[in-house]
């Protein structure tokens, strides 16, 4: 087993920076540094990022950009863009960036020119969506498609459902005049399934089932039972070749389910799944939004690439910067998660998102030599979609034991023609960040209740309830409109944080052995739980737990 190594002196600067700025609070840093908000406030790619709320100052800034060019963070994303193997344990490239290269670009993986390829897919799901918005593709019984279902999980399933919900205000309009009605399938429990089921028509239903090898329990399950439902209502001999597509890459698996080849699209190895978006895996934003959408989601993804690949001051590059406040909350100042709060309703879904873009790719507990890490790696992830998250678990960011870093993220047009929402949606935003920067003293409790008249005793004595700590960082995020571009700029820019944190961690950011163990024990479980004797061997509290829910399984 690799021995752990020995940690750079960058690490120890970064410590004494924090040791030095332990005393300043964050309302001094607000407050005395004049040039805060020039240095903090970055645009990029449409968005506003503004990290004055930092506990950091321009010192810290200098040592943190030192450690991120020990660690080679600009040669690190160029071996990436080259395609080179930085996905090490699968011995393959990583390269989500080349689904969104306008067609006119080139880029090479593996000796080949992978942008004609690419787009020969996009063509085709374009293909598809002209034919269900014209109403050409038709189900069983010669009526247009109403309704999709997508059945995938994991990136098959959060990345599209996800981009659907942010940008269903701007769903396209097929030639009947209707907004298809998307629905996403992911859990294998059967409620999930049946609850869309209930809501589908079959002789209007289109589904697409999402899976790279055409092998992924839970998908076929839910795809087999999904055709199942179909076929008890129609014996017609194409129902399954015009209710079904396939993303996949394993052709005779999904012409054995009974789907139409030509109406397969594939990815390829290079194509991580929560990265896979971009691929034929967004086909369901496609046929959701119109592939002018679709197109547009890529061009803001292309633009964000283009920023983060072509400026080389770490202080102008919005994804280093990112990922170095990672670095400073979570391994100098002993941060453990990572709380997203959108405030916008469309974008209730993407800390969800987040949580398995960021955890998946950044849970490893080896350097990519197989050495032990010396610091934590990867935050937990998680948060609420705002104001909703103010009358639920605000009250411990503000007033726990606990701090946490919060990433709020703004829009400022809304969706909507309802007067005076939005306002005060966006206050209460700026509000948050504010008052958990600034806190409030005791003393200034006091003076405000004393001032609305409370006898000073009582003040006093109400005080230490109603001080906020303060010192509570923040990182606000804002776009002047929701649409597609500026979405995928948005989730382009975590993917690329996403690396460069792996880069400075030495970690790989593209595979997950860590949900193998999992799934092989799975099936053994699986095989005993329908078998009258026991096949495999477990610990007694297993096994115990098996017994009992073996006898009370319904018959299959």
């Amino acid at each position: 087993m690799p021995q752990p190594r020995q940690a750079s002196s960058r690490w120890a600067q970064l410590a004494d920076v924090r040791d030095r700025l332990g005393p300043v609070s964050l309302r001094e840093l607000l407050s005395g540094d004049p040039d805060r908000v020039e240095r903090d406030v970055l645009h990029a790619a449409g968005l506003r990022l503004d990290w004055t709320r930092q506990r950091l100052d321009a010192g810290a800034w200098e040592a943190l950009y030192a450690l991120a060019g020990e660690a080679g963070w600009a040669d690190a994303l160029r071996r990436q863009w080259d395609g080179e193997h930085v996905n090490t344990t699968e011995d393959r490239a990583a390269h989500h960036m080349a689904l969104r290269l306008p067609r006119d670009a080139s880029c090479h993986i593996d000796g080949q020119d992978v942008v004609p390829e690419v787009h020969r897919v996009l063509d085709a799901i374009e293909a598809l969506v002209q034919r269900v918005h014209d109403g050409r593709h038709v189900g069983y019984s010669d009526r247009p498609i109403r309704s999709v279902v997508n059945i995938g999980i994991g990136g098959s399933d959060l990345g599209p459902r996800m981009v659907c919900a942010a940008l269903a205000p701007l769903a396209a309009t097929t030639a009947e005049g209707h907004t298809l009605r998307m629905h996403f399938v992911s859990n294998v429990d059967g409620a999930a399934l049946e609850a869309v089921l209930r809501e589908s028509d079959p002789e209007t239903t289109l589904f697409i089932v999402a899976s790279k090898t055409f092998g992924t329990q839970e998908t076929l399950t839910n795809a087999r039972s999904a055709r199942s439902w179909l076929l008890r209502h129609t014996d017609h001999p194409e129902a399954v070749a015009r209710h079904f597509v396939a993303v996949s890459t394993h052709a005779g698996r999904v012409a054995e389910f009974g789907i139409d080849i030509g109406n397969m699209f594939g990815f390829w190895d290079w194509v991580g799944g929560r990265y896979s978006l971009w691929s034929a895996i967004g086909l369901p934003v496609a046929l959701y939004l119109g592939m002018d959408g679709f197109r547009n989601l890529l061009a803001g993804a292309h633009a964000m690439d283009r920023h983060v690949l072509e400026t080389a001051a770490p202080d102008g590059n919005a994804a280093l910067r990112m990922a170095l406040v990672d670095i400073w909350n979570h391994n100098i100042l002993g941060a453990c998660a990572r709380v997203v709060l959108p405030y916008d309703e469309r974008l209730k879904l993407v800390p969800s998102y987040l949580q398995q873009a960021e955890m998946e790719s950044l849970g490893k507990g080896v350097h990519l030599d197989g050495s032990p890490v010396e610091r934590d790696t990867g935050a937990l992830v998680w948060g609420a979609v705002g104001t909703d998250g103010q009358h639920a678990f605000y009250q411990l960011l503000h007033q726990g034991t606990r701090w946490e870093p919060t990433e709020f993220i703004g829009v400022a047009e809304p969706a909507h023609g309802l007067p005076g929402h939005h306002p005060i949606l966006l206050a209460n935003l700026v509000a948050q960040a504010e008052a958990l920067a600034h806190g409030k003293t005791a003393a200034e409790a006091a003076a405000e209740m004393s001032a609305d008249g409370l006898p000073e005793p009582e003040a006093a004595r109400l005080a230490p309830h109603r001080s906020f700590p303060g010192d509570r960082p923040s990182t606000l995020i804002l776009m002047e409109r929701l649409d597609p571009h500026s979405l995928g700029a948005l989730i382009a820019l975590f993917e690329h944080k996403i690396y460069l944190l792996s880069t400075l961690w030495e970690i790989n950011a593209f595979d997950q052995w860590g949900v193998e163990l999992g799934k092989q024990l799975a099936g053994r479980v699986l095989e005993d739980l329908q078998s009258d004797t026991r096949l495999h061997p477990h610990d007694p509290a297993t096994l115990a737990t098996i017994d009992w829910l073996r006898a009370r399984l319904p018959a299959s």
